[in-house]
């Protein structure tokens, strides 16, 4: 009888091993990312930042880069907004974060074998965690002006089958858009280089564009105000007043922005960009030959062998909604 019970129990033990070891083996790698923003441009890249910290179950942000876009306060206030965001979340210190480029490419380019030179600081961090790459992309998510890429690109050209890029900014097929016009420049280099590119439409005005990736003020209180992890300590706002989690800064953030539309809101746009690398199923993707950008218009190249992705039709809700559950979870008990 002991020998029975004693082989009774060794398999219980065994079997009970068996799911822990097996959700081991199946377990997705996460997704390695890293976010080059325009940060205290208006209020959608602090949610795109946000977003990422607060699926760190999907994402490994890797780090940080910064450009300056004509709003924003020069490339200091950029760097100050997104250090906020990381302040709120505890992860000043740990987190890497680079000032990049306040011009465009086209006055920075001749200088990019200088030791020291506009962007340098996250043109040089964009290359180092590409290189790293063996056998998967890093994905880079400008939410700016595609300056820091266009530069790590041409300085480094390797990293070129490290990454896929995925760039909000554009209203294609239609001209203009403020990322694209920030730095008209940079845009063919990128696309001409033939790394791997995705656009994600901007298009404002349109129900196909991330432009329709809304939030209105009410949905903000309701929703995210006092909700996220807690940070250690006080976080200084860029409109004032202090903060110690992320929803109270978003709705300071909502408060002191300008709404649109019927019911007002304000677009996720930059969000929306990340939120698709999350769950592809959240907009549709169209596959195109490579258009030539001239001025602010798109030039269409039938025959171009180049290919990019388009991004449009998002699921706003689906979207909107994962960014309130998630803040919901974070937030301490």
């Amino acid at each position: 009888m002991k020998k029975n019970a004693l082989f009774l129990i060794i398999v219980a033990m065994f079997a009970a091993c068996q799911p822990a070891q097996k959700a081991n083996e199946t377990q997705t790698p996460k997704i390695k990312i890293l976010i080059d923003s325009d940060a205290n441009n208006e209020l959608d890249d602090q949610h795109a930042l946000a977003y990422a910290l607060l699926n760190s179950d999907i994402f490994d942000l890797v780090g940080v880069t910064v450009n300056n876009t004509r709003n924003g306060n020069g490339i200091q206030g950029q760097y100050d907004e997104a250090l906020r965001i990381i302040q709120l979340f505890n992860l000043e210190n740990k987190m890497p974060l680079f000032k990049g480029a306040d011009k465009n490419y086209n006055e920075i380019v001749s200088e990019i074998s200088d030791s020291a030179f506009d962007g340098q600081p996250a043109v040089d961090f964009i290359i180092t965690e590409a290189m790293k790459m063996q056998d998967e992309k890093l994905v880079l998510l400008p939410v700016g002006k595609l300056t820091n890429i266009a530069l790590a690109i041409k300085k480094e050209p390797k990293i070129i089958d490290k990454v896929r890029v995925v760039w909000l900014g554009a209203n294609y097929p239609n001209p203009g858009e403020y990322n694209l016009d920030n730095d008209t420049t940079s845009v063919n280099p990128v696309i001409e280089s033939g790394v791997p590119f995705e656009m994600v439409i901007v298009r404002y005005g349109e129900p196909s564009g991330t432009a329709a990736v809304t939030v209105t003020r009410e949905e903000v209180a309701a929703n995210l105000k006092g909700k996220g992890p807690k940070s250690n300590s006080e976080v200084t706002g860029r409109h004032g007043g202090t903060f110690t989690c992320f929803g109270d800064y978003s709705a300071n953030l909502f408060e002191h922005a300008e709404m649109h539309g019927n019911p007002p809101s304000r677009a996720l746009f930059d969000m929306a960009a990340v939120a698709v690398v999350k769950n592809p199923a959240w907009a549709q993707k169209i596959e195109v030959p490579a258009p030539k950008l001239r001025g602010v218009e798109w030039i269409e190249q039938p025959e171009n062998t180049i290919k990019i992705i388009v991004w449009e039709n998002f699921n706003r809700d689906s979207i909107v909604n994962d960014l309130f559950g998630l803040m919901e979870k974070a937030t301490p008990k």
